[in-house]
């Protein structure tokens, strides 16, 4: 998640999905609009079908949902799968379901041991309005599905930790568990942090589960999400990203951890007679 655009979150998901695989098959489910993420492009490269492959109104099997996936390779070789809209750009939009525990539910039916959710909403002015509206909102839906780990990112800037410690006041003034979420700040050049960033960084750290800083990488920015020639900097930061996610759910539930509990099938809803 994060509070604003541009906070490296999709990057940051990425090397995150690739670390987990370690843990067993991992997928990254894209939640962005068509034409404003990256990932659709990667599934017409490989002629997967996607969202659009997967009918709402008909009852979705295990093969059916992995089928529909692209899949990315990782630091070391290993695959990971990618769930996103990989159709046409002039093709008309796909109504995904809102609700974080719909996208629960194709994980659980898709069998991953491990599922990154690459999400859109801001995620302070999303607890504001749904404060305000007296609903869930979706970022306390994702703090509450089985086994969450948010993961809170921001560029490495004064206006990025700025809109970051926002969004953390929401979030403790909410009760949401700060304890288990990781921060990632992420940089926007090479060199030192800036002074409000380090500051920052102090006081995330005594109020999260964990800080990671991922630096500038600039194969990243040049050739985008393919992470076969990375800086060892970017791989050890991810590296730390993967354990402090896995730390932060080992010591909320424990090691090993519990079986994931199944949602319940769908009911179809009675047609009016």
């Amino acid at each position: 998640m994060s509070a604003v655009g541009g906070s490296g979150r999709t990057t940051a998901a990425s090397l995150l999905a690739a670390g987990l695989t370690a843990s067993g098959p991992a997928v990254l489910l894209d939640l962005a609009p068509r034409l404003s993420s990256p990932w659709p492009a990667r599934l017409a490269e490989q002629g997967a079908g996607g969202l659009a492959a997967l009918p709402p109104d008909q009852t979705l099997t295990r093969s059916a949902v992995q089928q529909a996936c692209g899949v990315s390779v990782t630091l070391d070789g290993a695959t990971w799968q990618v769930l996103s809209d990989g159709r046409d750009w002039h093709a008309p939009p796909l109504v995904l379901p809102e609700p974080p525990a719909a996208w629960y539910q194709l994980a659980a039916i898709g069998g991953w041991q491990a599922v990154v959710a690459d999400t859109v909403h801001p995620l302070a002015h999303d607890l504001l309005a749904a404060r305000c509206a007296g609903e869930l909102g979706h970022t306390r839906g994702w703090y509450e599905l089985p086994y969450a780990v948010p993961v809170l990112c921001a560029a490495a800037t004064a206006d990025g930790i700025q809109a970051l410690q926002q969004a953390v006041t929401a979030l403790h003034a909410e009760g949401l568990p700060l304890n288990r979420t990781v921060v990632v700040l992420v940089a926007a050049g090479d060199g030192r942090p800036p002074a409000a960033v380090r500051a920052g960084a102090t006081m995330l750290s005594a109020r999260t589960a964990g800080v990671v800083h991922l630096p500038y990488d600039p194969h990243i920015r040049a050739h985008g999400l393919h992470t076969a020639r990375l800086r060892s900097r970017t791989r050890q930061a991810a590296a730390q990203l993967t354990g402090a996610v896995l730390a932060a759910a080992h010591t909320a539930w424990g090691r090993p951890l519990p079986e994931a509990p199944q949602p319940a099938p769908i009911t179809p809803a009675l047609s009016a007679r």
